[in-house]
């Protein structure tokens, strides 16, 4: 269960994203807020691994969160040919896996592709 808030929504936080996904080191995020607190536990509830705050720099449309131990990492990314297969989650909490991305060389415009499926 990948569990995503946003820390500067009221007091407890906004909820950006909430879904259960296959067992990954690395989960693509789209569109995230300036910071966000991430959570991720396993079937049982018990805490795999967590960032609290975690921001980075630049602006581009995705970000890498990275399961490093008991602790995530963010990294803002324009995604590339080692993205492809990743899963993806989107705001409210929909995961699907990146099957294309390009974008133009000045971060003007993009395009991907997502494939959604009951089995993620």
């Amino acid at each position: 269960m990948w569990d995503l808030r946003n820390p500067d929504g009221g007091m407890l936080g906004l909820e950006f994203a909430r879904a259960v996904a296959d067992e990954c080191d690395c989960m693509l995020a789209h569109s995230l807020p300036e910071r966000v607190n991430v959570t991720v536990t396993d079937e049982a509830g018990n805490v795999v691994a967590s960032g609290e705050e975690l921001s980075a720099d630049g602006s581009p449309p995705m970000a890498r969160l990275w399961l490093r131990g008991d602790h995530i990492e963010r990294e803002n990314v324009w995604p590339d040919h080692s993205d492809l297969g990743r899963p993806v989650i989107l705001p409210g909490g929909e995961v699907g896996i990146l099957q294309s991305w390009w974008n133009a060389d000045d971060g003007s415009a993009w395009r991907w592709q997502v494939e959604f499926s009951n089995s993620v």
